[in-house]
């Protein structure tokens, strides 16, 4: 079954740091783009990284603070996220091209 999940998330202060992960599993072949997305209930799902063999690009909301990374494992991704705001807070998916989405990962930052 191919299934994608993402762990990391925490409750954190302002000016902290989070490293969140994305494996997917059942899957044999490399997968060569990814997206990380956030959501606020009541807001739609935005894109805050993408990924791919060639470049990373970010939302201007979190350049210079976030950095995606894949990992050595098959299918596994990164998202290291530092000086976290409050604005910050949401709920953190993954999407592998192709793949199912995950329930995500809750990110909370208090001031």
């Amino acid at each position: 079954q191919v299934r994608t999940v993402e762990s990391g998330g925490a409750l954190v202060q302002a000016g902290g740091s989070l490293r969140l992960s994305c494996t997917v599993s059942g899957v044999n072949s490399r997968i060569n783009f990814m997206d990380w997305y956030r959501q606020v209930p009541g807001n739609e799902r935005e894109v805050v990284a993408s990924y791919s063999e060639y470049r990373t690009d970010y939302a201007d909301s979190v350049k210079g603070r976030f950095t995606l990374s894949r990992g050595s494992a098959r299918n596994t991704w990164y998202l290291q996220m530092n000086s976290l705001k409050p604005e910050d807070t949401a709920i953190y998916y993954c999407k592998p091209d192709r793949m199912p989405w995950g329930q995500g990962t809750q990110v909370t930052v208090s001031s």
